[in-house]
């Protein structure tokens, strides 16, 4: 099945999707990601400062399940990679939490401590993404949205049916993360070179949320994404 909207409708429209290219997908997914499901994977993305999670909960207030992957790294820190992750970075460890400012710290610009944290945290969450699908196909839903800001750095992009990026200009993200407590010039350089730049993911996604005209015009393309959402076949 292919299909487009108008990008006047408040879209950039990328590649149309197909059947075809979903089974390509799934091929190069994990094993039993996809296994019986008829349930639309939604992945999630953006750059530091786009507005991606404002735009999630737009998803979440029209209804849409969101796993929001930021989410349970966070509760992870605090439970169940706690312990191993306080033995391998104990200089995070305040008391019986991991300080998340303080770990970013450490692995800031060292690849190989990034790739240590990345060994312990990312199994912890694809379990959690696993149950989270597991729940809602049984469920009976239509849809999902998986909310991750590293989907194509990741690979993560291979385990979905449909891409959306949400975008905005640079000089705007830039503005937007410095007006954050303890943003540093320094710290969002950092953090946007470790990422995918806007203009790439834009080439790599099947819908582009533009967010530098304000939350009503956002809202209004999340609206016309979940009425197309609807339509489409989860194969």
């Amino acid at each position: 099945m292919r299909f487009k909207l108008e990008s006047a409708n408040g879209f950039e429209v990328g590649p149309a999707t197909s059947t075809e290219a979903t089974r390509q997908r799934r091929q190069t997914a994990e094993p039993d990601f996809f296994e019986g499901r008829r349930m639309l994977i939604v992945g999630l993305t953006g750059s530091i400062g786009t507005g991606k999670s404002t735009t999630a909960a737009l998803f979440r207030q029209c209804g849409t399940p969101v796993f929001d992957a930021d989410k349970c790294v966070h509760h992870l820190y605090d439970g169940l990679a706690l312990e191993v992750l306080g033995k391998r970075f104990p200089e995070a460890l305040v008391g019986e939490r991991i300080d998340r400012n303080i770990l970013a710290g450490i692995v800031r610009d060292k690849p190989a401590a990034l790739k240590e944290l990345e060994a312990i945290v990312h199994p912890l969450v694809y379990r959690r993404r696993d149950e989270f699908l597991a729940a809602h196909r049984q469920a009976g839903a239509h849809a999902v949205l998986l909310d991750i800001p590293l989907l194509f750095e990741t690979g993560a992009s291979r385990s979905v049916d449909l891409i959306i990026v949400v975008s905005a200009p640079m000089a705007l993200q830039r503005q937007r993360v410095l007006a954050r407590p303890g943003m540093t010039e320094q710290k969002f350089d950092s953090l946007a070179k470790a990422q995918l730049p806007d203009e790439e993911k834009r080439k790599q996604a099947h819908f582009t949320i533009l967010t530098e005209h304000g939350l009503e015009y956002a809202d209004r393309q999340v609206n016309l994404f979940q009425k197309a959402m609807s339509q489409i076949d989860p194969f």
